[in-house]
């Protein structure tokens, strides 16, 4: 099953409120996550089991074969230029994300991971140029839909100047400080 994804366009009561405070004050489900991306609440429900599996089959491969000083997270909020985002996982420096609420600045994020869904044009292009205007040095997508894995790195004027992109069951070169070739084979077996 696909997740749909809904955009938030205020409710009465909301009048004299900004986007934010409205979207700070939003209350969602259990297992749903909201974000607010470019100007729109996207409020998406729990994703499906391929979904979780790929982030799962990524994580599996940073954790045996990246550095020992990177820490991850699934569901930390990221404050980024173009809005709040929630990333599948973030990869960050070894306590970088110690004794930080809910929302923080993405200082000491080293990478980022979407899975894409039911708005792949939200992984492929909104949070792109969020993350890339955060300055994340890297953002790695798995793009279901197009059977593609894709590497944005050095992070230039609100976008990536590298995008490095890879067939499911080619491996692609995570540059340092991870230093590995990731094995897409392994994400679909």
């Amino acid at each position: 099953m696909t997740a749909l994804t809904h955009a938030y366009t205020g409710t009465a009561g909301d009048e004299g409120k900004s986007l934010l405070e409205v979207f700070l004050a939003l209350e969602v489900r259990e297992g749903f996550k909201a974000e607010l991306i470019e100007g729109e609440i996207v409020v998406t429900p729990p994703p499906d089991g391929e979904h979780e599996t790929l982030i799962g089959r990524v994580v599996r491969q940073v954790v045996a074969e990246g550095p020992k000083d990177v820490d991850f997270a699934g569901g930390k909020g990221l404050i980024v230029p173009t809005g709040r985002f929630i990333p599948d996982t973030t990869f960050t420096a070894r306590g970088a994300m110690m004794k930080r609420g809910s929302w923080s600045k993405p200082d000491g994020v080293l990478m980022v991971l979407e899975v894409t869904s039911s708005r792949p044009d939200t992984d492929r292009v909104e949070k792109r140029r969020g993350y890339a205007a955060a300055g994340i040095p890297l953002f790695l997508l798995i793009d279901r839909e197009k059977g593609l894995v894709v590497l944005h790195s050095d992070p230039r004027r609100g976008d990536y100047a590298t995008t490095t992109v890879v067939s499911v069951g080619d491996p692609l070169d995570l540059p340092e400080p991870f230093g590995f070739a990731l094995d897409t084979a392994d994400l679909f077996e």
